[in-house]
């Protein structure tokens, strides 16, 4: 998966929200706190990834970014998935075989502009799907 490929995924799948209600057998409560929480938390998974990428924190860059996808999984998050995973095979396919002070930083600049923008996208439309206030 490529940066460019990830256009075509949608920001939201809906049907995973939709299967997720229908699992805790509620409304939108779960949006309030389910969502709730992976939005509320979603800066500080940015930034864990971000501090582990520029250090060249290589066992801090795997567990920030399986964080950041298995959590965008969940909530149907699947642009931003996506990106996470595509992250993830750069992490593996290049910093086992180089220097991680070099290659974690060009990922960095690589991903993280991308990341940062479809995680506010992301943010956004979770908060519109499932009727949270902007203030979460």
């Amino acid at each position: 998966m490529t940066l460019s490929g990830d256009a075509g995924r949608p920001l939201v799948d809906r049907s995973v929200l939709d299967r997720l209600r229908a699992e805790l057998e509620e409304d939108e409560g779960y949006c309030r706190i389910f969502v709730g929480n992976f939005i509320d938390y979603l800066p500080h998974r940015i930034g864990r990834l971000q501090q582990a990428l520029t250090t060249g924190d290589l066992d801090g860059s795997v567990d920030a970014v399986l964080s950041l996808k298995t959590s965008s999984q969940m909530v149907g998050a699947e642009r931003l998935a996506g990106l996470a995973m595509a992250l993830e095979g750069e992490i593996r396919r290049e910093a086992y075989k180089a220097d991680v002070a070099v290659v974690l930083p060009r990922l960095a600049a690589s991903f993280l502009r991308p990341i940062s923008l479809c995680s506010r996208q992301t943010m956004h439309r979770l908060q519109s799907q499932c009727s949270l206030g902007a203030s979460r």
